[in-house]
């Protein structure tokens, strides 16, 4: 028995479909969600925004969190 393959956009709308009927919109919104590309150079956005900080900075700050909140330094 051979069938005619699907293509990928018939696919993608199928197990979209499927997904929704299963777990429901907002799951499925997730689950694809994570699949996505994002946009912009994750490398120099980091390098912009921690570039300056140390490890010792970086584990101050997760440490004084923690504090804060209560929880094991």
């Amino acid at each position: 028995m051979t069938t005619q393959p699907k293509t990928l956009s018939e696919v993608n709308h199928q197990a979209i479909r499927l997904l929704a009927e299963q777990i429901g919109v907002v799951d499925t919104f997730r689950f694809v969600n994570q699949f996505t590309t994002g946009h912009g150079n994750y490398s120099e956005e980091r390098d912009a925004r921690f570039g300056h900080l140390t490890l010792d900075d970086i584990v101050s700050a997760i440490e004084k969190k923690r504090q804060g909140r209560g929880g094991p330094a």
